[in-house]
């Protein structure tokens, strides 16, 4: 269907749109090209197979070109979410049930709410084969999954982004009735200081040999992420929580913080973190 007018007003805002590992650049092209349709135009791409830029993604844009001269490349998941507030993972398997699950309607909805709090945020899309690994999963806040036939439910890429980027448009619509949102008045931290955080915690655990089973090791890594990810964390929740997990490394019961003699752990209990 055609329908390019560059005569009126390019709609441009919303959530940023997270490819990883896209195999191939038609894939891309078309994830543009469905972006431009509602609005978006802030595209990431992580470790795309082929590398960047792509004539094969140029080609299927089908004019959306201004998305694509946009993208910005990342090596890793990490890094290209670490500057967002709150992020959904698509996801077209059952996985457990450390996350929220929505459905694109509802999903819209808060994304739309916490737009309109000034939060950054992102919407999560695998690989073509196989989709996010468990690991990329518990990145992200909150799960959306898409309400499809249960024995052909995979779905290109390019319509998953579609699907989302239709739901977000018409959230936005007079004819939409806003929902109100239960949590509390605060933006969510940036994902690198709950990264920051997770770091931590599992440098702490390390040393101290909680991670004694290296077959147990990723899994229990998983279900650490996936605890401290769940919450919306505010950025002061997690220095407070940084500053209490400093202490208890630094110091011991028999030689608590204000005594005389050194501690325990060779670091600064407020490691930066505290006002104190």
């Amino acid at each position: 269907m055609s329908g390019t007018n560059s005569k009126k007003q390019m709609i441009s805002e919303g959530p940023i749109i997270i490819l990883v590992e896209p195999q191939l650049g038609e894939n891309i092209g078309m994830v543009a090209r469905a972006m431009a349709n509602f609005g978006l135009d802030d595209l990431r791409i992580v470790a795309p197979r082929d590398g960047w830029p792509n004539e094969k993604a140029i080609s299927a844009a089908s004019k959306a070109d201004h998305v694509l001269d946009g993208a910005q490349i990342f090596d890793d998941l990490s890094s290209a979410i670490a500057d967002l507030n709150f992020v959904l993972a698509t996801t077209a398997r059952e996985r457990d049930g450390h996350k929220p699950v929505q459905g694109p309607v509802s999903a819209a909805k808060e994304l739309r709410v916490r737009f309109k709090r000034g939060e950054k945020i992102g919407i999560l899309f695998g690989r073509e084969r196989i989709g996010l690994r468990n690991d990329e999963v518990s990145l992200a806040d909150e799960l959306v999954t898409f309400p499809v036939n249960p024995a052909f439910a995979s779905l290109n890429i390019s319509q998953a982004v579609l699907l989302m980027s239709y739901e977000w448009l018409k959230s936005g619509l007079d004819s939409e009735t806003d929902i109100p949102h239960q949590s509390p008045d605060f933006a969510p931290a940036e994902k690198h200081h709950l990264r920051g955080l997770i770091d931590q915690v599992e440098e702490a655990l390390d040393s101290r040999g909680y991670f004694r089973s290296k077959k147990k090791r990723p899994a229990l890594i998983d279900n650490l992420r996936a605890v401290f990810s769940r919450p919306a964390f505010s950025e002061n929740e997690i220095f407070f929580l940084r500053g209490v997990f400093s202490s208890l490394d630094q110091y011991s019961r028999s030689a608590p913080k204000g005594k005389s003699g050194p501690g325990l752990g060779g670091r600064s209990a407020d490691d930066g973190l505290n006002d104190e």
